[in-house]
């Protein structure tokens, strides 16, 4: 999933320009809670490699180190920084206070997977790492798992526009990736909403039901007492 604030092309064009160092900073701000098209970059860095014009291995070092680094920074931002920090980041996507405190919720109970598999995802790429050092995720663990599913990640999308870039057009693979990843995130939401508004009802009928079973007692009270 990228974000269209920069072009397919503007990001082809800095890739031209810069290679490498563009691939490993693009991706190491994303994962330090930039919201920057960091697996967009990884995709043109990937399709670059197919076609002979970076090496592979490079371009996997690059997004497999700038991704573990970016989630680095971003661990200890959540740390020091704190809820403020998430909430400013959240303010770029509309998230409310009550959607942060959530998420962190959530997150509480599934860290280790949320780390790992939040990779895939790029609202949850950008908010994984302060989110863990948010919740005092305890490093050793947060390393871990950071640094697998960062080469999961890498090894996934450098090697998917590696070998599909040879016969799926650059833009037709980021639009498949971008859509697969806003179904993703569709799901995380509802994942993390529906709980609450089912607890919500549920409460709800529980106070509605009391209500019910109180005013016929109230009623026989008052006809003892006439």
């Amino acid at each position: 999933m990228s974000f269209d604030f920069i072009s397919l092309e503007a990001i082809q064009n800095l890739a031209h320009t810069y290679g490498y160092w563009f691939i490993f900073f693009g991706i190491m701000l994303e994962n330090a809670g930039i919201p920057i098209p960091g697996e967009t970059i990884t995709l043109v860095g990937g399709f670059f490699a197919g076609s002979g014009e970076l090496s592979y291995a490079l371009v996997l070092a690059c997004a497999t180190f700038g991704a573990i680094i970016g989630d680095n920074c971003g661990y200890w931002i959540g740390r020091w920084g704190g809820i403020k920090v998430l909430e400013k980041i959240g303010k770029l996507f509309r998230l409310s206070h009550e959607d942060i405190a959530r998420a962190r919720e959530k997150f509480i109970g599934n860290a280790d997977r949320a780390v790992f598999f939040g990779r895939f995802i790029a609202l949850l790429r950008i908010f994984a790492g302060p989110m863990a050092g948010l919740s005092g995720m305890p490093y050793g663990r947060f390393l871990f798992f950071n640094a697998a599913g960062a080469i999961a990640w890498s090894l996934t999308m450098t090697g998917l526009a590696y070998f599909a870039g040879s016969f799926i057009p650059l833009d037709k693979l980021v639009g498949y990736m971008t859509r697969f990843g806003i179904f993703a995130l569709l799901a995380v939401f509802t994942w993390l909403s529906v709980p609450p508004l089912l607890r919500s009802l549920k409460k709800w009928r529980g106070d509605r039901a009391k209500s019910v079973e109180i005013l016929p007692s109230r009623a026989i009270s008052e006809g003892r007492d006439s």
